[in-house]
Parts: structure tokens; sequence; C-alpha cells
């Protein structure tokens, strides 16, 4: 009996293991995040669109979900691509240690953003085509359940396109 307890534990951790190391990464943590920003700023600026920044991290399962919801939401993504320059931001509140510059880093994206992590993540940062913070959105009202609500979010972007705010 104790044999059969082992080999399932054992497969079970082999397969959590594996899961993990496959799961879709959205963020990437090898790029500056401010450079990210400035980068989609003058795209959105050239395009006559807004940047909308996913701030979270590939750590948090809300932020892949949310990554997911949109990708695969043809009414989203379509309003999305139209809209705004659309980038993950990568920041992750709970890391421990790392060098005094990367802090510095760190609590210099979160004072671009205004501070945006304290809704919690993801969170969503609307700059304007100067890259300039016009809206901060917590993303728990856009929840139902485990998942989103797809018309509290077509109604969350499409209150913050460009032609809507410049009107």
């Amino acid at each position: 009996m104790m044999k059969v307890f082992v080999v399932a534990l054992i497969i079970v951790l082999y397969s959590l293991q594996s899961s993990a190391q496959t799961r879709k990464k959205v963020y990437d943590e090898e790029i500056n995040p401010m450079e990210q920003i400035d980068k989609a700023v003058v795209k959105a600026r050239a395009e006559g669109k807004f940047v909308m920044c996913q701030v979270g991290g590939n750590w948090c399962p809300w932020c892949l979900r949310f990554a997911d919801f949109v990708t695969n939401d043809t009414d989203i993504s379509s309003l999305i691509n139209e809209n705004f320059v659309y980038i993950h931001v990568n920041y992750n509140p709970h890391k421990t240690g790392g060098a005094s510059s990367e802090k510095e880093q760190e609590e210099a994206l979160m004072k671009r953003l205004n501070n945006a992590g304290r809704f919690g993540y993801p969170v969503f940062v609307v700059l304007n085509g100067d890259g300039n913070v016009i809206h901060i959105q917590d993303s728990s009202f856009l929840e139902e359940g485990q998942g989103y609500d797809k018309e509290k979010v077509l109604r969350f972007f499409n209150n913050w396109t460009p032609k809507v705010v410049n009107e």
C-alpha cells in the first residue's frame, strides 16, 4: 500500500512540475519596464492610440487569466487593437532581495504609474500619447466568479478609448 502511495505522489509531483514549466508566460521578465513603456508611448502617439499597461507578472494567476481572456475574445481583442498599444508590464511586489538599483527601478516604475499597485494585480494603467497616466483600473471590478465578465471588460475599454476621452 505504501508503494502505491509513493508512486502516486511521484506522478502527481511530476505532473505539477511539468505543467508549471509549460505555463504560458505573457510578461517578459528580461526587459526594462520603463523602456518598454517609453517605446509603447512613442508607438501609441504615432498611431493615435493610448497605451494600456497590464501590470502584474507571470507569478499572478489572475494576470495570466486576463491575458487569455482578452486574447480569446475577438470583440475585446479587436477593441484593444484598434485603440491601444497593449503591453504587459512585469512587476513583482513580493520579490525579496535584489540589488538596490533593482529596487530603485521598481520604485520608479510604481511612481511613474501613480502607485497603481495599491489596487492589487493585475492592474490596468491607461497612458495618453504623452505618457501621462489618465486612468488606473482595479481589475477586481472586471471579475465574475473565477474569471472576467465580458460586458464589464468591454465597458472599461470602451470608456478609455482615445476617441471617447478626447471628445
